[in-house]
């Protein structure tokens, strides 16, 4: 009896590394905590933001999703005195090492959106990824809408950022985004 339950157990054990040696080979990049800013009516555009952990030196080259026609990976960056954001041909993701996409930095944008995103909903992102050999691979992420007032620093660790109102390509000044968010200084 004592046999069949250590035979068991080893059973048990190989699979399990089996299961996560295949998760592994089969998803290169853990996606931690995913999830999208609430919109208002009419709002066009929002963002998505998460932390990945590669397990090789990967690259996230591009992001889809079915509400949106177009999904993007951006960066927003100070320039002068002006938070710009932009279009990045991909991410580095070195090997183990978390990357946090967040509000105010690194994200994924969704633009012309097909209906609004309300807290609660969830959001279908595929993710591609490029290794060094330029080989490329999805990875499907379901991410959660969080609500307008939540603050990034609850999720990510920094400071909330609306998308409201962003066209592709334009320089975007951040003022104040009032006290439900604490951030901001005021200035244009």
């Amino acid at each position: 009896m004592q046999s069949i339950r250590h035979g068991c157990a080893a059973l048990a054990g190989a699979l399990l590394l089996f299961v996560q040696a295949t998760a592994t080979a089969q998803n290169p990049v853990t996606v931690h905590d995913a999830w999208v800013r609430a919109t208002v009516p009419q709002q066009q555009g929002t963002g998505a933001f998460m932390r990945l952990t590669a397990t090789t030196d990967t690259r996230l080259v591009a992001a889809s999703s079915p509400v949106s026609p177009i999904v993007e990976v951006h960066e927003m960056a100070i320039v002068g005195d002006v938070m710009r954001m932009r279009e990045v041909a991909g991410i580095d993701l070195p090997a183990g090492r978390t990357v946090a996409l967040t509000p105010g930095g690194y994200h994924i944008m969704i633009m012309n959106l097909r209906q609004p995103l309300s807290a609660g909903d969830t959001v279908p992102l595929t993710l591609t990824f490029e290794n060094r050999a330029g080989q490329r691979e999805t990875q499907t992420v379901t991410a959660t809408v969080k609500a307008l007032t939540t603050d990034g620093s609850t999720a990510t660790g920094h400071g909330g950022h609306d998308h409201a109102g962003h066209d592709r390509g334009q320089a975007h000044g951040h003022g104040s985004h009032g006290p439900a968010s604490g951030g901001g200084s005021g200035k244009q």
